[in-house]
């Protein structure tokens, strides 16, 4: 996903914009180094590490674009003419007709099928009269008609997909008909993944006194699952300095990006800043955006540290704007994928205070006019239902104030990035 949000300028003493904080962490990210070479089957999702090209014609042979004749130009009638041709035999897909098209001759011929030798054009069924071992075609026809040429999709030698392509499933097909079963494709970055928290709580067991779920495992672990990354679950750590500095370095040992949720404001258990600040590098720490303010962002030893909040919209929009940008240059995805924004007519007021880019959950529904979207429910950040029931982020922009009803307003997809 490439990021949604449009170039601006940063307010110098402030926190970031959130344009701003983006360029910054991709400046500060190279991609991974290293490849290997994997079957046809498990290349989706991958990024091409060197160019594919064509070492066949596609297709190998000029062939039939529908059901019909095969037959000569040169026996084609002229302006009110009609021509009766023997059909001498027939040419399906996979088993071409053996011989020669001679004049006065056609081959009945199937979709797919290689054009006989002599032929060079193919009569749709449909324009043609059998009549007995023969047939009657009239005018309008001409040389070339319904063939497809050999190497009319890709020409012998050239370059299907370049580097750093990530590779889709129509990708996919085009190398299999290039009858290559193998690529070699970039490493995927490995991914150390952790929660921070005294107060969160495994799954399969009771919850203590002030006790949560921890859910941001399992939904940022859903979302890096989605890029196809390598992930290490690196469990939950409690509000400890020294567990926390133990579980960070342990992470960034043998991570290329480490991606941690909580403790990242400025309440007295928050660690992660100080911690970091011990073990590496901040190279910011606060985004004008809701939700999702405090963001830490900098490096441990080889590794590209993100410290998403902890309350659940907030780290997951954060992961969508951030993380997931920064994890598709790591991976070495030459051209990003391209996330639509359009306009939507807002159904309800959205308050918005002006300074920080918003990020609102939204339910989009077409209407005979275009496109609607109301507020998915409580906006705040501790609300996934809010995600859950939505199926749209409404942004409001860094200097817009409140929305009245009937204004239009950006909104991206969840399917575009989910």
């Amino acid at each position: 996903m490439s990021t949604f949000i449009r170039s601006g300028c940063g307010e110098k003493g402030s926190a970031l914009r959130v344009e701003d904080a983006l360029h910054r962490m991709l400046d500060a990210v190279t991609p991974v180094k290293g490849y290997e070479q994997v079957g046809l089957l498990d290349a989706w999702c991958r990024v091409l590490h060197e160019p594919v090209v064509a070492a066949i014609d596609v297709p190998s042979r000029a062939n039939a674009a529908v059901d019909g004749y095969a037959v000569r130009a040169a026996d084609l009638p002229g302006p009110g003419g009609v021509a009766e041709l023997a059909v001498i035999g027939t040419a399906r897909a996979g088993h071409p007709f053996p011989g020669t098209v001679q004049a006065g001759q056609a081959v009945r011929i199937m979709t797919g099928a290689h054009l006989p030798e002599g032929a060079d054009t193919v009569l749709p069924q449909e324009q043609v009269e059998a009549q007995g071992a023969g047939i009657r075609v009239g005018e309008g026809h001409g040389q070339g008609d319904n063939v497809r040429l050999a190497g009319e999709d890709i020409a012998r030698g050239t370059t299907v997909l370049a580097p750093g392509r990530y590779l889709t499933p129509p990708d996919i097909g085009l190398i299999a008909s290039l009858g290559q079963g193998e690529v070699k494709v970039k490493r995927r970055p490995r991914v150390a993944l952790l929660s921070t928290g005294d107060e969160l709580c495994a799954l399969g067991h009771p919850l203590p006194a002030g006790g949560l779920y921890d859910s941001n495992r399992y939904t940022l672990h859903a979302a890096l699952k989605r890029l196809n990354v390598k992930v290490m679950d690196q469990g939950i750590v409690p509000d400890e300095p020294e567990r926390l500095r133990e579980a960070l370095t342990r992470a960034a040992a043998n991570a290329d990006v480490v991606v941690s949720s909580g403790g990242v404001s400025v309440g007295e258990a928050d660690f992660v800043r100080d911690v970091l600040l011990a073990l590496g590098s901040i190279e910011l720490w606060k985004v004008a955006m809701k939700p999702g303010r405090p963001i830490a962002f900098g490096r441990i030893g080889g590794a590209v540290f993100i410290g998403l909040p902890g309350n659940p919209v907030a780290a997951l929009v954060c992961f969508f704007q951030f993380v997931q940008p920064v994890l598709e240059k790591k991976m070495g995805i030459s051209e990003r994928p391209v996330v639509p924004v359009f306009k939507a007519i807002a159904a309800h007021r959205l308050s918005k205070k002006p300074g920080r880019t918003e990020f609102q959950r939204g339910i989009l529904d077409p209407t005979p006019g275009g496109w609607r979207v109301r507020s998915s429910g409580h906006q705040g950040s501790a609300i996934l239902t809010s995600m859950s029931r939505g199926n749209c982020l409404i942004v409001l922009p860094h200097d817009a104030g409140p929305v009245e009803v009937g204004e239009a307003v950006d909104v991206v997809p969840f399917a575009a990035f989910m």
